[in-house]
C-alpha cells in the first residue's frame, strides 16, 4: 500500500437519491465492480458463508433498509445501473459485517470541543485498523442530496455512507463495538447516513434509535453540541459526553456503565485497553488546548509496536493482517478533513475540503 500514491480519488455528485447513485455509479465503475468481486472472498476469511446464504441475508435486510430510509435504497439501486451491477451485489457491501461473528475492524478515536482545540472548533478523528486490501476500493465522496445537508466521507465505494462529516456540523469516525448481534437487520452504513441527514446530537441519536439494528457500533461524533459518544448496540444507545474535561476517547471496548458487563462475555479486541489508556495518556500530557498536528503525532504513536494506536501487521493468527489503512482528522465547521492514505508514521496526511 506505500507505492499508492498519497490521495484518494475525489468525486463529488448532485442531485436527487437515484441520480446520486448514477452518478456514483458512473464515476466509480471500477472501484465499484473490483470490492464486489472480493467482497465475500473477504469476508471468509473469518468465516464461511456461501453466495446464496449471503444473498438471502442480503434480500431480508434490503426490506428493513427500505422500511428506514426508502431514498437510500433508490441511491443503490441508481448505483447498480450506473455500475452494470445488481443490488443484491450492493447490498452484499451493506451486510457483509453480519455474515461473521468475527468484527469489522479495530480503531483508536478521540473527539475535542472547540475550546481545546488551536483551531477554535471541534475535531474528531481516529485511526481505522482493517484490512489493506480495502485501499483500493477507498475514495473520497461528496453528495449533494436535494433538501439534506451536503456530506463528505471517506469510504469504500458502494457504501451508503461512512466516515467524514456534513454541512450542518456533524462529524462521524466509527470503531467496532464487540456485544451481541443478530444477523438481520438494518445494515450500520444505512444508520450512519440517517445521522448525516441530521443537524443536531439528539436528532442524531433519534435517527439511530429508530433502526432495527443488527449489529453494534461506537460512533464518536463532533456535534454543535460539543463531543458526543454513541454506544449503540441492538437493543439500546447509550450516550458519552464529558463537557468538563472538552475530550473524548474510544477504542473497542464498552465504557458506559450500563454496558461495562458485556466486556466480561467478549475478547479484547486487537489490545483494546492499552490503546485506549495509551491515547488518553498522550492527550492529558499536550497543553490546553489541541492543534491538528498534535493530533497526528498521536495517531503515529508506535509504543507497543506494531500493535499500537499506529498498527502494523503482526504475527496476531486472526487480525495481524490488520493494519492502520487510514487516518483521519475531521473539521466539520471547516469543512475539511486531514487523511493520510497508509499507515501515518510514514505517509502523509492530505487535506480534503468539500466542493
Amino acid at each position: 500500500m506505500t507505492s499508492a500514491p498519497p490521495r484518494y480519488r475525489e468525486i463529488s455528485v448532485h442531485g436527487p437519491p437515484r441520480e446520486l447513485g448514477r452518478q456514483i455509479g458512473e464515476a466509480a465503475r471500477e472501484e465499484l465492480r473490483a470490492f464486489c468481486k472480493i467482497a465475500l472472498e473477504r469476508v471468509n476469511k473469518t468465516a464461511v458463508v456461501s453466495r446464496t446464504e449471503a444473498d438471502d441475508l442480503a434480500a431480508s435486510c434490503l426490506q428493513d433498509a427500505e422500511a428506514y430510509n426508502p431514498d437510500l435504497v433508490e441511491e443503490l439501486r441508481g448505483m447498480a445501473e450506473a455500475a452494470g451491477l445488481t443490488l443484491d451485489d450492493l447490498m452484499l457491501l451493506q451486510i457483509r459485517n453480519q455474515l461473521t461473528a468475527e468484527t469489522e475492524a479495530g480503531c483508536t478515536s478521540l473527539s475535542l470541543a472547540a475550546d481545546k482545540t488551536v483551531v477554535g472548533h471541534g475535531l474528531v478523528a481516529q485511526n481505522w485498523d482493517n484490512d489493506p486490501t480495502l485501499d483500493d476500493f477507498t475514495i473520497v465522496l461528496t453528495r449533494h442530496p436535494e433538501g439534506q445537508p451536503s456530506l463528505t466521507t471517506v469510504t469504500q465505494a458502494g457504501l451508503i455512507a461512512y466516515i467524514g462529516f456534513n454541512t450542518a456540523g456533524l462529524g462521524a469516525c466509527l470503531n467496532t463495538l464487540p456485544a451481541p448481534s443478530r444477523a438481520r437487520g438494518v445494515p450500520h452504513y444505512f444508520t450512519l447516513r440517517d445521522l448525516y441527514q441530521q443537524d443536531c446530537l439528539e436528532d442524531a441519536v433519534s435517527s439511530i434509535q429508530r433502526a432495527s439494528r443488527a449489529i453494534p457500533a461506537n460512533i464518536i461524533l463532533s456535534t454543535p453540541q460539543g463531543p458526543a459518544n454513541l454506544e449503540v448496540t441492538i437493543d439500546a444507545i447509550h450516550v458519552l459526553t464529558d463537557s468538563a474535561a472538552g475530550q473524548l476517547t474510544h477504542t473497542n471496548h464498552c465504557l458506559h456503565t450500563d454496558l461495562l458487563p458485556i466486556n466480561d462475555d467478549f475478547p479484547e479486541l486487537i489490545q483494546s485497553y492499552p490503546r485506549k489508556d495509551r491515547i488518553d495518556g498522550l492527550l492529558n500530557a499536550t497543553s490546553d488546548r489541541y492543534g491538528v498536528e498534535s493530533i497526528k503525532d498521536a495517531l503515529r504513536d508506535h509504543q507497543d509496536h506494531p500493535r499500537s494506536i499506529c498498527r502494523h501487521s503482526n504475527d496476531d493468527p486472526e487480525t495481524g493482517f490488520w493494519q492502520t489503512v487510514f487516518s483521519v482528522i475531521i473539521e466539520p465547521a471547516a469543512r475539511r478533513m486531514h487523511i493520510s492514505r497508509g499507515t501515518p508514521c510514514d505517509r502523509p496526511y492530505e487535506i480534503y475540503e468539500l466542493s
